[in-house]
């Protein structure tokens, strides 16, 4: 007897542990492990200086690089087109592939491996490397909003936020396995996205819409643990910044990052333990609320929903009804939503906004190098950037759907108002006021990281879930755009001028394959005030939508998916009532 008692309770445990492993809060946190990695791009500071003397690149080639890797960080329509007709995980695992073999390419090449790799092919590499995280972003974030439609501004802002968390957390990683050597830290970008991204390959998945009423609050545990980790990160990053880590100080810190990001999991099982709980209390024995019928229920192809396929679908042409789309909030077709005057508005402020923000990131580098600040801080400003750009994207995803909901606040003045406040940070740049990158910092990563939940969480209000794979990363697009404009066109070749007009001060010319450095305030002044500008019409475009949506803001843009979550729920109800009674 006491053999069967114990054969019986390591099966029910064997049971519970595959139903944590495939509940919906445990691929929660593993989309969040992803996110969490995900960030390579936003290191780019942190060697770009390598690539810059190894390569013998002057600022020009480098930004022409620097918009690559925006190009492919945001040129998301592939992944997500791979999406509408496939599984996550199939997206994640061409990501991963995609992430290796761009930075693995990148360090073959700076670390004398691969000789004389023409401009063109390390373009090539970054943007192929760059790219895996709009596959992470599609694959994971994508999956969890249309899991969870009711919380969208909530998720958006908690696992956009990991994203931006991630260059803090790869920046202490780095430190802790390869010291200060920025080549290895390219390596290190190659191999750990993918491995994690492989690791949750099955666990993503798209699940059945149920409404549950303690949602929100697994929501505000999670981002209350990301706290915790932000403000850990921020702690190491002002000691760092006075003392020097040993190699043990270094493990012991990583090693409290690692456990904080794996904290989560104690909400998962405590989740899944009330669920069982809860089902015990409504059934009339345990056995009939076993964790295989809960995982059956979650995971059967019948009650499956991606993309809310259970409504009737569009059998027109997908060239009908281009210009005669339906209500905001219903379902656009893509082609409806692309030539819509709202993307139109949508794209133009995201260029102007995010584009300019993206510049001052992405020059970071050379910045701090041009207003006399020492190799230490710009690791520091990185940091800061990578921790500010976390709290944009939870602020903005919480606090926006907390307004929306209590105020009717719509998120599109939230956006005119987070691009009003960047343009603070762009011009303490501009005016090179002395010890002002790190508020700058500060400003423009919270800023950077704002905007992104706002327009996610916009595009999928107005034109739906149904094609939201794709029209996600369409909305990304403009990014990329605005950088090349702001960061190539402009901002390097003013640099380049002023760079070369010093060494003409000096009687000097500039040597083929010589680094070309500017130093002072005016390497970057003029570039800056022009990105003020736009960042400003950008601000305007975006209270135009502002104007157009504020009557859909105030009605119900909810509405539809609580009855959805409540026909789902009825539908679990019965299933388990039959089992019951068949038993």
């Amino acid at each position: 007897m006491a053999f069967i008692a114990s054969n019986s309770g390591r099966t029910t445990m064997s049971r519970f542990g595959l139903q944590v492993i495939l509940g919906r809060w445990f691929m929660v946190f593993a989309s969040t492990l992803v996110m969490a990695v995900a960030g390579a791009g936003y290191l780019f500071g942190l060697y770009s200086n390598e690539l810059k003397s190894v390569m013998g690149y002057d600022q020009s080639t480098l930004n022409l690089l620097s918009f690559f890797k925006d190009m492919g960080g945001n040129l998301g329509v592939i992944s997500g087109l791979i999406n509408e007709v496939t599984s996550p995980w199939v997206v994640l695992i061409i990501g991963a592939v995609l992430n290796f073999f761009g930075y693995f390419m990148i360090w073959l090449a700076v670390s004398g491996h691969l000789k004389r790799v023409p401009v063109w092919q390390m373009c090539m590499y970054i943007c192929i490397g760059a790219n895996s995280q709009s596959f992470a972003n599609t694959g994971a974030l994508v999956t969890c909003v249309k899991n969870f439609p009711e919380s969208r501004g909530i998720v958006l802002g908690l696992l956009k936020g990991f994203v931006g968390l991630s260059g803090a957390i790869l920046t202490q990683l780095y430190h802790t396995f390869y010291g200060k050597d920025s080549k290895a830290l390219i390596l290190f970008l190659a191999w750990l996205p993918a491995a994690v991204s492989i690791v949750f390959l099955r666990t993503i998945r798209v699940l059945k819409v149920v409404h549950q009423q303690n949602e929100v609050k697994v929501f505000y545990n999670l981002l209350y643990i990301s706290l915790a980790l932000a403000g850990f990160l921020m702690v190491l990053i002002v000691v760092q910044i006075r003392v020097t880590f040993s190699k043990a100080e270094y493990y012991a810190s990583a090693s409290i990052v690692v456990l904080l990001l794996l904290l989560p999991f104690a909400i998962v099982v405590k989740e899944e333990r009330h669920l069982v709980d809860q089902r015990r209390r409504n059934d009339e024995s345990l056995e009939s609320v076993s964790s295989l019928e809960v995982i059956t229920q979650d995971t059967a192809k019948p009650v499956v929903v991606e993309g809310f396929k259970d409504e009737k679908e569009n059998r027109d042409s997908c060239l009908a009804n281009i210009f005669n789309p339906p209500n905001r909030g219903d379902d656009y077709t893509i082609l409806q939503a692309l030539f819509s005057i709202d993307m139109l508005i949508l794209f133009i402020a995201t260029a102007c906004g995010i584009g300019g923000t993206l510049t001052a990131i992405d020059n970071l580098g050379q910045i701090g190098s041009a207003l006399g600040y020492p190799p230490e801080s710009i690791t520091t400003f990185v940091s800061l950037i990578s921790i500010w750009n976390y709290l944009g994207r939870v602020v903005s995803g919480f606090a926006s759907e907390v307004v929306l909901a209590k105020y009717k606040f719509p998120r599109p003045m939230m956006m005119t108002l987070v691009l009003l406040v960047s343009c603070i940070g762009h011009l303490l740049i501009a005016f090179g006021v002395p010890n002002s990158l790190y508020v700058a910092s500060v400003i423009l990563g919270f800023c950077f990281g704002a905007n992104w939940p706002l327009v996610y969480a916009i595009i999928s209000e107005i034109f739906g879930l149904k094609y939201y794979s794709t029209l996600y990363n369409f909305g990304a697009v403009a990014s990329p755009v605005g950088s090349y404009v702001f960061n190539v066109v402009i901002t390097g070749r003013l640099y380049d001028q002023e760079g070369l007009r010093q060494l003409a001060a000096k009687g000097l010319t500039r040597k083929e394959g010589q680094d070309l450095k500017c130093i002072g305030a005016n390497c970057y002044k003029i570039s800056f005030l022009i990105i003020t500008g736009a960042t400003l019409l950008g601000s305007l475009v975006s209270f135009i939508l502002v104007l157009r949506t504020r009557k859909f803001y105030k009605g119900d843009i909810y509405k539809k998916f609580r009855e959805q979550g409540t026909v789902a729920e009825a539908e679990m109800s019965e299933v388990q009532n039959g089992v019951a009674t068949a038993k």
